[in-house]
């Protein structure tokens, strides 16, 4: 067995990390760290760490850590069927049984399950599935997807171009064509001054209706939104965003997916996002929670008016030229199903909601009139710590000093793990649907230590 600094070493010389400062990495200035195992919702690293996970992994470890019925579930299928293709209709029973059960955990009107791997490959599928059925329907122009700002689709070509985040565009000569932008409901940074909730949900309308007007309903296919945002910020809309919105899409015929890769099976205590906003979505897309990133698996759900157009397809057009080796694989199907298991039999969406709104109030109270601190938000088990110079004009800090990242490191320090998001200075949370309120309480009174040693560092001169 190699040693911990000659993996480290090797680490740096082979291994090529998403989202990492690639020379930092190879040249050591950015410390790798290994995970050497994981119970609950604690992970333990190769420096004799014990760390809390207030992020899930990324959003995904929804029943934690050392879960043992999903490994021996995972055995047991490997066991007596490792693999085999959905391809011409092959089927087994494990996946057929859980697209049942999946069908059973959506919002009314979701007709079958399209599987791949990750989030990002499921919004692939969606959007050429959008493109066949408008194909299918003899509209030819009808192909432009409309996005927000600030969103996060995925990291590939159609999916990084839906993704409403400069970093996933710069360098890699998007967003495609195809993809429009509209305004990222998010009333603390976006409303103009003076603006209430419900005159900026009007205003997120009318820029939704302006850019149907200038593109032209004919050739737009659909709206994707997260019911809550997360990597955007963790964005939770004002209300009566979502209805209002969904009457735009129905009036121009425009398709509704829900990617609820974050907020799906349980994390903001309904069973999907779309059930807690009222979204009735044409498609859905389901990544992490589905397994609980036991094994990777995501899927695509496909609502009546859809899965007719695309039968009536068949039809004319034989089979739709689309698919994946690993669709629908069993091992991972094994896990999804002994995870919704433990879901279901511990009632976590429940925990998840009751927790959740602890870890609100716990935040809200923490950070109230705090100088750094401009807006808390959340739902369920989501929530986010948005940093100021000044909270109350909505000034931004300087980028270059990098607070939220800096809060994150001394949140680090003690022991607990937050995420600093991509866009502003954000420290978000998404721990798992098994955390507890004593947890909680760990978690919060680290983050507000964290805060408040950013804080001093910064000085008077800079917090005003």
């Amino acid at each position: 067995m190699n040693s911990l600094q000659s993996l480290l070493d090797i680490d740096r010389q082979h291994f090529m990390h998403p989202s990492t400062h690639a020379q930092d990495h190879q040249s050591g200035a950015l410390a790798g760290k290994i995970v050497t195992g994981a119970n609950g919702i604690r992970i333990h690293t190769h420096d004799g760490r014990e760390l809390l996970d207030a992020f899930a992994g990324l959003y995904c470890v929804n029943v934690g850590y050392g879960r043992q019925a999903i490994a021996d579930a995972i055995h047991a299928q490997a066991s007596r069927l490792a693999y085999y293709h959905t391809y011409v209709g092959h089927s087994t029973d494990t996946i057929i049984e859980l697209s049942r059960r999946i069908i059973g955990w959506a919002p009314v009107g979701m007709k079958k399950v399209y599987y791949g791997m990750s989030g990002s490959d499921a919004n692939e599928t969606q959007i050429k599935i959008v493109w066949y059925y408008n194909n299918v329907l003899g509209r030819p122009a009808k192909k432009k997807i409309i996005s927000r700002h600030r969103a996060y689709h995925g990291s590939g070509l159609m999916t990084g171009s839906l993704t409403g985040l400069p970093t996933f565009h710069d360098m890699f000569d998007l967003p495609f064509s195809q993809v429009r932008h509209t305004v990222c409901p998010h009333w603390y940074r976006q409303a103009a001054p003076g603006m209430n909730e419900a005159q900026f949900v009007a205003y997120c309308v009318d820029e939704l209706e302006k850019l149907i007007a200038v593109e032209g309903a004919d050739t737009i296919a659909a709206f994707i939104g997260e019911p809550v945002m997360g990597t955007g910020g963790i964005i939770v809309p004002p209300a009566g965003y979502w209805p209002a919105i969904q009457q735009v899409l129905k009036r121009h015929d425009i398709l509704l997916i829900a990617d609820e890769v974050v907020c799906g099976f349980g994390r903001i205590g309904s069973p999907m996002g779309s059930q807690h906003f009222g979204i009735e979505p044409d498609l859905i897309t389901i990544a992490k929670g589905l397994t609980s990133a036991y094994l990777p698996l995501s899927g695509v759900i496909v609502g009546e008016k859809v899965w007719d157009g695309i039968a009536t397809g068949s039809v004319e057009h034989g089979p739709m030229g689309h698919g994946w080796t690993y669709s629908g694989h069993p091992v991972c199907a094994a896990a999804a199903l002994a995870n919704l298991d433990i879901l279901e039999r511990e009632n976590l969406q429940t925990n998840a909601a009751n927790v959740g709104a602890y870890m609100q109030q716990q935040l809200q109270e923490s950070f109230a009139g705090h100088p750094l601190v401009g807006e808390v938000r959340g739902l369920g088990m989501l929530a986010a710590v948005e940093f100021m110079a000044n909270g109350q004009e909505r000034r931004a800090f300087d980028p270059d000093l990098k607070v939220g990242v800096r809060v994150a490191a001394e949140l680090l320090e003690r022991g607990v793990i937050g995420r600093a998001m991509p866009h502003g200075d954000i420290l978000a949370f998404a721990p798992p649907l098994v955390t507890t309120t004593d947890d909680v309480d760990t978690i919060v009174a680290a983050a507000r230590s964290a805060v408040d040693a950013v804080t001093e560092a910064l000085g008077s001169a800079v917090v005003a």
